[in-house]
């Protein structure tokens, strides 16, 4: 396996953020994502095709992962495990309900599912796009891997709005709160179990050190740790209902036809 990650270290100078690498890079998977979800959403029937769907999506984030985390253990931090990488952010739980989401039976938490991929999928992927420095890496399969991961998840949020009904009401999106409140829940447990000296720093609500997001991370030198932990953490479902509102406005044309 060693050799086979050393012979794929291919390096690269790292892209800086709004480069024409970042800029393009980033509308091409953007137009492919919005063109891919859009045509298979009208080609297949969402019933019967979002289970397969969803399943092969969080097979290849599942892969990619797996890559990263070999890759970084054996090729970029010399046979050590490093805890800043563990797959628990925001956008590494989509991986996770893909993978749930055919063996989930219940059709109210199905929705609850599709709702989260479409909301705070869409809002992670296109956020990381934005500020992208967390994407870029001095080795070209690593840098890739992030502008993919992305790209599928901005995938299957359009998917998800794409192939069913979408609702505007506050209750659907509302529904959502709990799950993402849960995730939070974990990320911090993650964070204090490992402790300072681990790095841990899941959802980027460490309680050791202030916010690393950009914007944020002013917030908590000012306000403190965890007063900026807060505000970062209601900003996420506001930008993600934020999200959830466009979509419907952008969507009511098509569901009237």
């Amino acid at each position: 396996m060693e050799t086979i990650l050393s012979f794929t270290a291919w390096p690269m100078a790292r892209p800086n953020p709004y480069s024409p690498f970042h800029i393009i890079a980033a509308l091409i998977g953007i137009l492919l994502s919005l063109y891919s979800a859009r045509v298979l959403a009208k080609k297949t029937s969402f019933e019967k095709s979002s289970s397969s769907v969803l399943f092969c999506c969080g097979l290849v984030l599942a892969a990619c992962e797996l890559y990263k985390q070999a890759f970084l253990y054996f090729i970029v931090n010399s046979k050590s495990f490093d805890w800043w990488y563990f797959p628990f952010q925001l956008c590494s739980i989509p991986m996770y309900l893909c993978l749930l989401y055919p063996v989930v039976s219940s059709s109210y938490l199905r929705q609850i599912l599709l709702t989260f991929l479409q909301d705070f999928g869409i809002l992670g992927g296109i956020m990381a796009l934005v500020e992208p420095s967390g994407l870029m890496h001095p080795y070209w399969t690593l840098t890739l891997h992030g502008f993919l991961w992305h790209f599928i998840l901005i995938f299957l949020g359009l998917y998800c709005c794409f192939g069913r009904t979408l609702k505007p009401s506050l209750i659907e999106f509302l529904r959502t709160l709990p799950l993402f409140f849960l995730c939070c829940l974990i990320a911090t447990i993650i964070n204090v179990s490992v402790g300072p000296e681990g790095n841990a720093d899941m959802f980027y609500i460490s309680p050791y050190y202030p916010c690393l997001q950009i914007v944020f991370h002013e917030i908590s030198l000012h306000v403190g740790i965890i007063p900026g932990n807060l505000i970062y953490l209601f900003s996420i479902p506001l930008g993600a209902g934020i999200i959830h509102y466009i979509l419907w406005i952008a969507m009511r044309p098509t569901a009237r036809q």
